[in-house]
């Protein structure tokens, strides 16, 4: 592997915000593709970020950064992928259920899902079951994602799973949830595909939704 993508792969995990657009150009005028940048370099790096965050070798405010940190890289490198299927794996839309403010995990799985190689469409939070559905349908994404943190907004994530089956979307995607309250007892009580404990499990969970579709 290039030196340079090595020290790009080092930018992400370091969280070198200031640092990774210099190592990208250095990149590009070495002659390496954008494509590959992404992939050997940046996408590389936040992979082990999350092997290190599941282990406890790093916590959320470093792995915020490092996501920061690809971010850049990545609006840097947008412009010149010329086709974005090269590497993108799947889409997934995520958000929080209706009730429910809190997005920090959400918005840590989302940052994990985009290290992973997906598109991440972010809904937001205190979502109704219609927003999903209707987002479903612009987007025709591969995984619903559905976060809640208290106990009283679970139930939305069922009623939320009721309305996709009843627009007749259910058997287009795969959906996933997460949060505190939630565990897999509940996600296959409510008819989920899978459940995800934290971001780095929700980001490999998305993965192997994709790969057995």
């Amino acid at each position: 592997m290039s030196q340079t993508l090595e020290q790009i792969t080092t930018g992400v995990i370091e969280g070198n915000i200031q640092g990774i657009r210099q190592l990208i150009q250095k990149a590009l005028e070495e002659g390496l593709k954008a494509e590959e940048i992404l992939q050997n370099g940046l996408i590389v790096g936040m992979n082990e970020v999350g092997k290190r965050f599941k282990v406890a070798q790093m916590f959320i405010p470093e792995v915020l950064r490092a996501a920061k940190t690809m971010h850049a890289g990545q609006e840097l490198l947008h412009p010149l992928v010329t086709d974005a299927r090269a590497v993108r794996v799947g889409t997934i839309v995520i958000g929080t259920v209706q009730g429910d403010m809190h997005d920090i995990g959400k918005n840590l799985v989302g940052m994990m899902c985009e290290g992973a190689g997906f598109e991440v469409i972010d809904l937001g939070f205190d979502l109704s079951p219609e927003t999903f559905t209707e987002a479903i349908k612009v987007h025709q994404p591969d995984i619903v994602g559905m976060s809640a943190l208290l106990t009283t907004t679970m139930r939305s994530m069922g009623h939320t799973l009721k309305a996709i089956t009843e627009a007749g979307l259910r058997e287009k995607v795969k959906v996933m949830v997460g949060g505190a309250p939630v565990d897999a007892e509940f996600a296959a009580r409510i008819g989920a595909d899978g459940y995800g404990h934290n971001a780095v499990v929700g980001a490999e969970l998305a993965r192997k939704l994709v790969e057995a579709a």
